[in-house]
This record gives C-alpha cells, sequence and structure tokens, in this order.
C-alpha cells in the first residue's frame, strides 16, 4: 500500500529525509515559488537520494502548446506572476532553480513522446483527462472545453482516424550538494 498525502508543493507533509527519490512531473513550474518548491523537494530528499525534475520543453517543441493555450483560455485568469507551463522549459531557468533550491544536476535530457488515440472517443478522453480542465469546465463549461479539445485534435488526425500528438519532455536528476 502506497502512502498519501495531500499537501502544497511549497510545503510538504513530510519529514525532513523522508525519500530516496523525489519526482516532480509537469509540477514545479506550477508553484508560485518554484525554486522553493523545489527546495522542499531536496529537503524531503535522503542523503545520497535524486529529484526528478520533468517538464515540457518549449512550446516549439510540443505539439500540445496550442491544447494548453486554447484551455487556458477557458481558465480564470491565474494570480500575478504565476508562472505559464512553460516557464521553467529552457535550460538556463532550470539551471538557476536547482541552483537556489541547493541541488547539483546530475544529468538531463529532452524525451520525445508522442501521444497515440486510436479514435476521437479515446482521444477527447485522454485529453480532458488533464488537471486544468476540471478548471476550464468548472469556469467556461463543459461544451466549451470539449469544442476546445475537439478543434485542437483535428490538425493531429492520422490516416486511420487516430491521433498522434508529439511532444518533447525535458527532464533534470539532481542530488544535494
Amino acid at each position: 500500500m502506497g502512502l498519501r498525502a495531500i499537501g502544497e508543493l511549497e510545503d510538504l507533509p513530510f519529514a525532513d529525509h523522508s525519500f530516496d527519490i523525489v519526482t516532480g512531473f509537469n509540477s514545479f513550474q506550477y508553484a508560485t515559488r518554484p525554486a522553493a518548491a523545489l527546495a522542499e523537494a531536496a529537503r524531503v530528499l535522503a542523503p545520497g537520494g535524486r529529484v526528478l525534475y520533468l517538464n515540457w520543453a518549449p512550446p516549439e517543441q510540443c505539439e500540445a502548446a496550442a491544447y494548453l493555450a486554447a484551455i487556458g483560455a477557458l481558465l480564470p485568469p491565474p494570480p500575478p506572476g504565476t508562472p505559464g507551463p512553460f516557464a521553467l522549459s529552457d535550460e538556463e531557468a532550470i539551471a538557476r532553480i536547482f541552483d537556489e533550491a541547493g541541488l547539483a544536476i546530475g544529468g538531463r535530457a529532452d524525451v520525445p513522446v508522442v501521444w497515440s488515440y486510436p479514435d476521437d472517443a479515446t482521444a477527447i478522453a485522454g485529453l480532458m483527462a488533464a488537471g486544468p480542465i476540471v478548471g476550464a469546465i468548472n469556469h467556461a463549461g463543459l461544451d466549451a472545453t470539449v469544442a476546445a479539445t475537439v478543434a485542437f485534435l483535428e490538425p493531429f488526425r492520422t490516416g486511420d482516424g487516430g491521433y498522434a500528438i508529439t511532444n518533447v519532455f525535458r527532464y533534470a536528476i539532481g542530488a544535494l550538494r
């Protein structure tokens, strides 16, 4: 049985040095203070442990960037100063927040990932499973959110009636200095 807890990225509900591995998949860029959130991940990291930071690569490498923009337009405005989904995608930004968090980068790479869907229903269900969708539905309504999803999908239709959307994700692995 796994450990389950709810907390803020900048104030994790765990004791110091609790984990050998801490992962953040598309998460730190949504914190109000991303470097503080990464420092909090470092705080709960056991000696010799690693932090995996995985984020979108820059938008020109992510076909889903248009979907994020379309869904973002259906959400209420974010708090002032909140970074967007690609705010921490470039290598300099990653190096800066790792440095501010007290982590040394031990490795980094870009990984292309193809989101492949066999049909309309699967593609719509898959894309609408993302976290921000609930906010878009609550703010703009289900019909508008589905319409944005369907409109986004059309250019990615494959010859067999499915969809293929290629995105690059950037990761960095950090260790305590």
